[in-house]
């Protein structure tokens, strides 16, 4: 039997029998639709995520001191080693120091929670923030020390009942002081809680001040870690090596010192990531299985209708593998349809979901050509039996069923 025919055959089969056929791919249908579904939000999140990351830049690292070993006063991190950062690496693009501190902001009306972000003029370019209204910290700021401050967009709309709130002042402070600050910019919201991980999202106010300013109402300023970006991604590890060194010298001391990059972090995360998407895209997998037992069932079923048929077909000259092909291509046709089907609603599905969760599906053509050769690899692996079954049937046999 030629290979067109046994697909006109195959067809006709199925046709004939819609409901059982449809039936039979459900486990197929189900199958794909789960795993490209989960594979196109896990691939949507990975590149949302990404995104966020290439915002700060993947040729930012931090130093900071380690959390295994002892500190001592002497050696904290200090304005002074992020000025020597900035003159003896030509390497270095920006640097600027930083660490949190929680307070209260308040207006005439209203008092709010805060974190207030302790950084300097660089900080803008190292995190890549982006000024909606009046300007970021400069040098004088942090020199003498101004009461100024920036907050974001959401926070200015609480407090103000507008964003534009250049040159409205501001009590920043904590419970027991406060201190009026006079507000020299509106950052974009995003970015700026972006700063704040997930402590961010629970507290309605964010807010920059220069680090000189902070040391003034707050107690125990410390720097936390220093931001350093360079001039491209090849300069970050020899960099942050020679920033380790430089700081360890002036202080004194060594191995009390790290340095920490993205790069190695996306690269974990990425494998992290893809691990994660594969375990979940295989359990879901697991009903592609099940979809194949049931074609399996269903074509040895068929062959058992069938044999009268296959006796006569064989009788008139067909051939043991003429036989083989034509149940084999209608159980191969059958997990195609259903991986065809299962595509679409993968599709229609992951676009339901995304955007409850923020995330945007991507779905690439590797995905759905992988997801067609699963579909032809069910059918091959469950319909072979079916199909040997029906090619070694006895045609005088065959013939006498009932």
């Amino acid at each position: 039997m030629y290979i067109l025919e046994a697909i006109k055959v195959a067809i006709d089969s199925i046709l004939s029998n819609k409901l059982r056929a449809l039936l039979t791919m459900l486990g197929i249908i189900i199958g794909i639709a789960s795993v490209i579904t989960i594979v196109s939000l896990g691939a949507g999140g990975q590149k949302a995520i990404l995104g966020e990351f290439e915002k700060i830049g993947v040729s930012v690292f931090s130093i900071k001191t380690k959390n295994n070993v002892e500190i001592r006063e002497s050696d904290k991190l200090t304005l002074k080693d992020v000025e020597m950062i900035r003159k003896r690496l030509s390497s270095v693009k920006y640097a600027a120091p930083i660490t949190e501190k929680f307070g209260l902001a308040k207006t005439d009306k209203l008092t709010k929670r805060a974190i207030f972000i302790a950084t300097d003029f660089d900080y803008g370019n190292v995190s890549n923030i982006k000024i909606i209204y009046g300007r970021f910290l400069n040098e004088k700021d942090i020199l003498m020390g101004r009461n100024v401050v920036l907050i974001d967009k959401d926070s200015a709309k609480e407090l103000f009942g507008y964003e534009d709130c250049v040159g409205k002042t501001i009590k920043i402070g904590s419970s027991s002081s406060f201190d009026t600050a006079k507000i020299i910019g509106v950052i974009d919201s995003g970015n700026l809680k972006s700063l704040g991980g997930s402590i961010a999202d629970q507290i309605p106010v964010i807010a920059a001040i220069p680090i000189t300013y902070a040391q003034k109402i707050f107690q125990d300023v410390d720097i936390s870690q220093i931001y350093v970006m360079t001039y491209n991604q090849n300069q970050l590890d020899e960099a942050s090596s020679q920033a380790v060194r430089l700081i360890e010298s002036f202080h004194h001391n060594k191995d009390k010192y790290e340095a920490e990059n993205l790069i190695g972090f996306l690269e974990e995360f990425n494998r992290i990531l893809s691990i994660f998407t594969a375990i979940i895209g295989a359990i879901a997998g697991i009903s592609l299985i099940v979809g194949g037992i049931g074609i399996m069932n269903i074509m040895l079923v068929s062959v058992t209708e069938r044999t009268r048929e296959i006796g006569i077909r064989k009788a008139i000259g067909a051939r043991q593998k003429d036989i083989l092909m034509q149940f084999l291509i209608e159980a191969v046709a059958i997990s195609l349809l259903g991986g065809a089907i299962g595509i679409f609603f993968g599709y229609i599905l992951s676009n339901i979901i995304g955007p409850f969760i923020n995330i945007t599906p991507i779905i690439s053509i590797n995905t759905i050509l992988i997801a067609f050769l699963f579909s032809s690899a069910v059918g091959i692996f469950f319909g072979i039996y079916p199909a040997q079954k029906a090619a070694r049937l006895d045609p005088i046999v065959a013939l006498r069923y009932e």
